[in-house]
């Protein structure tokens, strides 16, 4: 039945009135605090005039428009996402129960399609006049957050203040981005904290994104606009296609990958110009760039296929794994094994770093979580060690004995206990044994704890060759595996 004039402009004016969102002069304002309207964010990050709306004319207890939030579907690459995007110019994008509602709806919509579910989030958390109304819709959130895990990839994009509950959700999540000077998360806000302790502090010094990129290590990604994070939220999506085919660009340059280790065992590298020897394009997408950067952890393409990176780097703390490092590797390598990510390691560790403050602070409860994650991964999972590999830590980065599909080494390479210097002066003064034998590389093939000795220069291609024929391996499904915090 057609519609007559008179429903049409019913419709229409219904229409306008949630395009406006809070009214046009809370909209300038959020302009004039240099921030894209919800909408407009949406617009910005799905392919164009690929977003359908879902529950457009649902409203608030007040009646406010779609109750400060947007929710639908839309497409990033031809891929299809689950999006959501809180409205800060209604009630402060604050959660009320329809809210919190049309959230869940659309999380078990994800679930049920297996698709990424994006938060785009500017909110001042549960809404006051709503009480146990809101407090139970983020109950209800978090909820789903945590049986999602590991199903369906989880982004939360921080696009204004969040603190409290606006909080929690995002780091129930699998990956989170900030934008400089925009984006605070805290569980307490500036206000509420001069209050109770009389400390006074910025939003950005107390949550800011280079807090939590660098301290925190709860911000993986960081941008300097909102049209930067988009992009880099479109390209963390393009690594979880894993299944697309080369596209004839995976240009590497393995001539010179050499030189990238100094001859004095001693002395520092940057980690990064290996492995941009061994990627597609030399191109490294990097995961937690600003926090432990004695460990690098981001996504490389082989051949055209994703592969997840972990690589101690001697730039920073020698390449040893402190407290910080054993969760951001942690959380990265069970972040991969959810996602059917394979995983390579580039190892050259002298060990856990030593110390009354890391023991004092459960340097062993920490280092656990990065030993559980390798062991637990059922993707393949390949170690390269490059120069050192020492005691325990030579045990917890995915060696054969806690689940490696494969252990190399480059000629150059010294495995053991601990070093030469420290084992001379333990054993050879008890002993016979010559410790620049047994800590070889090829002591090590002919015992069977390495599959081979490589050279450097054949890496790559024996990477592209191994993960070929190893992404042919059974995936164990019988214990579901969430993606928990660490």
């Amino acid at each position: 039945m057609a519609m007559d004039n008179q429903e049409e402009q019913e419709y229409e004016k219904r229409l306008k009135i949630i395009s406006l969102g809070g009214g046009i002069d809370k909209q300038e304002a959020q302009k004039k605090r240099g921030k894209l309207l919800a909408r407009e964010r949406i617009s910005q990050l799905v392919d164009a005039n690929s977003f359908s709306e879902l529950d457009r004319f649902a409203s608030g207890l007040d009646g406010q428009p779609s109750d400060g939030v947007i929710t639908g579907i839309g497409k990033i690459n031809e891929q299809d996402v689950c999006i959501y995007a809180q409205d800060f110019t209604i009630v402060g994008g604050t959660l009320g129960g329809m809210h919190a509602q049309k959230i869940c709806s659309l999380m078990d919509l994800a679930y049920k399609h297996r698709m990424p579910i994006i938060g785009l989030l500017d909110s001042g958390g549960a809404r006051i006049q709503e009480g146990i109304e809101a407090l139970h819709g983020y109950g209800e959130i978090f909820k789903r957050n945590v049986q999602y895990s590991g199903v369906i990839p989880q982004l939360s994009v921080m696009l204004g203040p969040c603190a409290g509950g606006a909080a929690y959700s995002p780091a129930l999540s699998d990956a989170i981005f900030m934008v400089r000077s925009i984006s605070q998360m805290f569980i307490t806000g500036p206000k509420v904290l001069q209050a109770i302790s009389g400390e006074t502090l910025s939003p950005e010094s107390l949550g800011g994104a280079d807090i939590h990129a660098t301290k925190s290590g709860l911000a993986h990604f960081v941008a300097d606009t909102e049209q930067e994070v988009f992009l880099q939220v479109k390209e963390f999506l393009s690594f979880l296609e894993n299944q697309k085919t080369p596209d004839g660009s995976n240009i590497a340059t393995t001539t010179g990958i050499e030189t990238c280790l100094p001859k004095d065992e001693r002395e520092v590298y940057n980690v990064k110009e290996i492995i941009a020897c061994l990627a597609d394009q030399q191109h490294l997408f990097e995961w937690s760039k600003g926090f432990a950067k004695n460990i690098v952890t981001g996504f490389i393409r082989l051949n055209g296929k994703t592969v997840g990176v972990l690589a101690n780097n001697p730039l920073h703390l020698a390449g040893c794994i402190d407290i910080d490092a054993s969760d951001k590797g942690a959380r990265f390598v069970r972040f991969c094994n959810c996602f059917h990510i394979p995983l390579l390691v580039l190892e050259d560790v002298s060990g856990f770093i030593p110390g009354k403050d890391q023991e004092y602070k459960g340097l062993l409860r920490h280092g656990a979580k990065l030993i559980y994650a390798f062991a637990e991964a059922s993707v393949p999972k390949i170690t390269v060690v490059l120069r050192k590999a020492y005691g325990g830590a030579f045990v917890a980065l995915n060696s054969k004995g806690i689940g490696a599909d494969l252990v190399v080494a480059w000629p150059c390479a010294s495995i053991a206990v601990m070093g030469r210097q420290s084992s001379r002066a333990i054993v050879e003064e008890k002993s016979s044994i010559d410790v620049e034998k047994t800590d070889s590389p090829y002591y090590a093939a002919k015992k069977g704890y390495i599959d081979d000795v490589i050279l450097p220069r054949d890496t790559r291609s024996f990477l592209i060759r191994s993960f070929r024929y190893l992404n042919a391996k059974p995936v164990e499904e019988s214990r579901k595996q969430g993606n928990m915090p660490m």
